[in-house]
């Protein structure tokens, strides 16, 4: 049985601190429904059209705004879209100002119930979440001797809030992260500490909020093999790093991920046909991927203790590790960027991200200098077996992964990752043959 299915990539396309990625042709139509810090409503601006087509690209929206409108305005959360992909078309977005606008035409029946309050809303999305934010930002930088001159807000969304906070010194970037993002602060803090020059500086940090460092290079979105080899002998190397730190880390709340939970997280997601929103936006898996999933976990304990077989140890992982998560400066070490998916795991879930579109003899080397690495960190393990049983795993993963975002996040947000559930269940499917 083959299940056939195009996987959309996991890449997000944007990251602070570079020009954003524009698709030719596609744009978003805006639409901004207005509220007051307080929560009271305004009104609702004209649609306008802007060429980021990517749905968290909050600075495109604010400038159009306070060009056509000379009104100064926050994002607070997606409210509306319409169906389709992730990206482009008609959005709907709610923002608040505190200042009336003379261009807002007042509320229809439609747009006032989805101003309720949601108890799985960020407090970035809720009215005065982004002020209280920026006061505590201000307010760590003048104590930390940087005060802000300047804030521009560039992204928001379920995974996180980011604004470029302008200082003497250059800019820097706050991200404020969802609670099951909550530790990329600590993480951050630790890497800087035992592998500094590898992840980005922190300046502050406290859970959930970390105001960083700008971080020099390019980000390397679909760089090629020979680029992506540096890129992983500083992950595994950095993994090493924390194998003497699991206990540290796990005090800090990074969360753990053993492979047999992951079956048991897996069996969930199947069970529940890949949840109520991906059900909506994509429909169920059909019958014959279900059989195949059902073998595959029939098989999973076998396949995890040939896994544990190999000695390639738990450790710290990314979680995320594509190339665009990566920045690269010319004579400096690879620094890797977005750290809130990390997790205690096994480290071969980073190899098979990063191996991502690479063709096969690229995908063969970045495999053998990841076993490289790990032959010598932990003589007498057996990496390349591992990495050949982890595929059907790692597609689970992804699968729970996006199943739990979905969990945490409130429904008019689950445009973001509807359609990300059934992909890799599907592809799963395909590999529950592969043999264990």
């Amino acid at each position: 049985m083959a299940v056939q299915v195009r996987c959309a990539p996991l890449d997000n396309r944007f990251r602070p601190g570079r020009g954003v990625i524009t698709l030719p042709g596609v744009g978003r139509n805006v639409t901004v429904v207005l509220i007051d810090p307080a929560g009271d409503p305004i009104g609702v601006l004209p649609p306008f059209h802007v060429e980021v087509p990517w749905w968290p690209g909050a600075t495109e929206i604010v400038d159009a705004v306070r060009e056509r409108h000379g009104a100064e305005i926050t994002v607070l959360r997606l409210i509306r879209t319409e169906p389709g992909p992730s990206h482009g078309g008609r959005v709907t977005y709610l923002a608040s100002t505190d200042k009336p606008v003379d261009d807002a035409a007042p509320l229809t029946a439609d747009d006032v119930p989805e101003l309720a309050d949601h108890p799985l809303r960020a407090p970035w999305a809720r009215p005065g979440g982004p002020e209280e934010i920026l006061a505590w930002a201000r307010e760590r930088m003048a104590a930390a001797g940087r005060p802000v001159l300047g804030v521009v807000q560039e992204r928001t969304w379920n995974l996180s809030a980011i604004w470029r906070l302008e200082t003497a010194a250059g800019p820097t970037w706050l991200k404020v992260v969802p609670p099951f993002f909550a530790h990329e602060p600590a993480v951050l803090t630790w890497l800087h500490r035992a592998v500094p020059g590898r992840a980005p500086v922190p300046l502050v940090a406290e859970p959930g909020r970390v105001i960083m460092d700008r971080v020099s290079g390019d980000d390397r979105h679909d760089a090629p093999a020979d680029e992506r080899l540096p890129m992983v002998r500083s992950l595994v190397r950095i993994q090493a790093a924390a194998l003497g730190a699991l206990d540290e880390l796990r005090a800090h709340a990074v969360p753990s991920l053993d492979l047999a939970d992951l079956k048991l997280a897996a069996i969930d997601v199947i069970d529940r046909r890949g949840g109520e929103a991906s059900r909506r936006a994509v429909g169920e898996p059909p019958a014959d991927a279900l059989a195949a999933l059902d073998r595959l976990i029939d098989g999973l304990d076998d396949r995890v203790a040939a896994i544990a077989a190999c000695g390639v140890p738990t450790t710290l992982t990314h979680g995320d590790f594509h190339a665009g998560n990566v920045r690269v400066a010319a004579g400096a070490a690879p620094v890797i960027l977005d750290w809130g998916d990390s997790v205690l795991t096994h480290p071969g879930f980073d190899l098979l991200r990063i191996r991502e579109g690479l063709p096969g003899d690229g995908a063969d080397a970045a495999t053998s200098a990841w076993s490289a690495e790990w032959r010598a960190a932990v003589p007498g393990c057996d990496p390349e077996r591992a990495v050949d049983l982890l595929g059907p795993l790692a597609e689970l993963r992804n699968a729970v992964m996006y199943a739990g975002f979905l969990d945490g996040i409130e429904p008019s947000e689950w445009p973001y990752h509807a359609r990300d559930v059934l992909p890799p269940l599907l592809a799963a499917a395909n590999l529950a043959g592969v043999p264990g």
